[in-house]
């Protein structure tokens, strides 16, 4: 059969995208499946300047919260994410980011086999350590964690090639209508929305390469 391909759509700053990647990590692992496994950008805040904004002024400024409803939320999405086993530590996650570089760094690793490396690496530097993605410092530092040589990240993240490739993956991502995040492709066609649980991913995906088997079959 052939390998099943997966796109994640996400963002870097989306809370929900690292627990919706780990719960269908966790049912390809169990469901021991071959998957080529990718990702597609979709930015939540493209307007955010280089400074980004802190979340506390995003929910208060944009959907006039309280901070008792966005301290209930925090503590519900911590108690979620750790479930899934992504921690998010909101002392040191103080801020939302412009996240176009970050993207740009993900769409290049793909042709260096690095784009799950520098995903789970963004998780962990985002959510528990709180860095800033926006900035390209951070951004080469941690191109270099994984294996990546400096100069060459930062002719890629100025690169209009790269830029343009990139800005071809959104406009393929937009035919879908997707409207938030995270979200998965399955082998182009099929679009499945949220994060979901192990359960879920489990049942879809078994469901799924039972149907391509039998069409395969029937072919």
């Amino acid at each position: 059969m052939t390998k099943l391909k997966i796109e994640m759509v996400h963002d870097i700053v989306c809370s929900w995208c690292p627990i919706g990647y780990n719960n269908i990590q966790a049912a390809i692992k169990n469901l021991d499946l071959e998957v080529d496994f990718h990702f597609l950008p979709y930015e939540l805040n493209p307007e955010l300047d280089e400074n980004g904004e802190t979340i506390e002024n995003y929910f208060k400024g944009r959907f006039g919260w309280d901070d008792r409803k966005l301290l209930d939320y925090q503590s519900s999405l911590v108690n979620t994410a750790k479930n899934a086993g992504v921690i998010i530590d909101f002392s040191k996650r103080e801020k939302y980011y412009n996240t176009r570089k970050a993207h740009l760094l993900m769409h290049w690793t793909e042709g260096y086999n690095k784009q799950t490396q520098l995903k789970e690496r963004f998780i962990k530097a985002y959510f528990e350590e709180g860095l800033d993605i926006g900035s390209v410092d951070v951004l080469l530092d941690i191109a270099v964690e994984i294996g990546l040589n400096r100069e060459l990240t930062e002719n890629a993240l100025s690169s209009s090639q790269i830029a343009q490739e990139f800005d071809a993956k959104i406009e393929r991502r937009q035919r879908f209508e997707i409207q938030s995040v995270p979200a998965f492709i399955l082998n182009e066609t099929t679009l499945v929305s949220g994060s979901q649980s192990v359960d879920f991913f489990e049942k879809l995906l078994s469901e799924y390469q039972k149907e391509l088997a039998a069409k395969q079959l029937s072919a």
